[in-house]
């Protein structure tokens, strides 16, 4: 027999996370249903069995319903049985469904194993998605996730459900006067992730994204914002320094809803050594009034 792992990916930077190691054990009977009291999250199966549910965030192993804005999520079924199969071949579904607290579908797939029509012969089965803890889930609000597998050449089901929370990375510092926003991230070009530890590398594009900004006044319905980076490391050396990287902005304008939609300010340390951490400062502003939103985090070039 083979081993191996079927892998689903979601790469629409939405969705949740979920599980838990300590919440199910197999079991032999057709039905089962299970608690995990430290998450709340609930399984049962009519058919299906599964040897172990639980979740990793970069390898490792997460006993955790909190998740950070961008951080992405493995959802891991281990071993799951009792699939009918076809040529020692298993068919699985799955469907995923996320839901705000007032019952608003915030993100729905029906089936993120459709792809798979000659269907799977690991043994034992993992099934598992990764996903990504944002747009258009919030920080500050909670969710419930449900997990929906099905097997396509039987009758067999097992459901599991999550509810969760979503928090803003708390290593990053906001400061605001008048402007209102949704998200402040850190965003690596190279691994094309959101940074949740602060950790970041040399030669790579590092991102300070804004989404949601507002507030900013508007003259003939352009905004004219300005923008500045600073990057010293731990001696109080200067890295970089730009006092306006909206320059062409805060003199001829810009679309106020291009700025809610998203800003972003990025920087490239190159070198080997670095005196970590490093300490950056984005700072944005509205040039016609006093209102600004100042952004603070130390970094680590790991």
């Amino acid at each position: 027999m083979k081993s191996g792992k079927l892998k689903t990916t979601i790469m629409k930077k939405v969705l949740v996370g979920l599980l838990v190691p300590l919440m199910l054990t197999a079991c032999n009977f057709s039905k089962s249903v299970k608690k995990d009291f430290v998450t709340g999250l609930t399984a049962s199966g009519d058919g299906l069995s599964c040897e172990d549910i639980y979740l990793s965030v970069n390898d490792e192993n997460i006993t955790r319903n909190t998740f950070i804005y961008g951080e992405k999520v493995y959802v891991n079924f281990s071993d799951i049985k009792g699939f009918t199969k076809e040529n020692e071949n298993a068919f699985p579904g799955m469907k995923i469904v996320v839901t705000s607290t007032t019952g608003e579908i915030v993100f729905q797939v029906d089936d993120l194993h459709a792809g798979f029509d000659q269907g799977v012969d690991y043994s034992p089965l993992l099934l598992y998605a990764d996903i990504v803890v944002a747009a258009p889930m919030h920080s500050g609000n909670e969710y419930l996730l449900n997990i929906n597998i099905w097997d396509k050449k039987g009758i067999g089901t097992f459901d599991t459900s999550l509810p969760f929370t979503v928090k803003p990375n708390e290593k990053i510092s906001i400061e605001a006067s008048d402007i209102s926003y949704n998200e402040v991230y850190l965003f690596s070009e190279s691994l094309d992730k959101s940074i949740t530890d602060n950790k970041i590398k040399f030669n790579d594009n590092t991102y300070v994204i804004f989404e949601g900004l507002d507030g900013f006044s508007s003259d003939n319905g352009l905004i004219y914002p300005g923008l500045s980076l600073l990057l010293t490391d731990s001696k109080g050396n200067q890295i970089l320094n730009n006092d306006n990287l909206f320059t062409e902005y805060s003199e001829n304008g810009i679309d106020p809803d291009a700025v809610k939609e998203r800003v972003s300010a990025h920087f490239n340390v190159t070198g080997t050594n670095a005196n970590n951490p490093l300490h950056c400062v984005v700072t944005m502003w509205d040039t016609k009034s006093n209102s600004r939103i100042k952004m603070e985090t130390d970094l680590v070039i790991d």
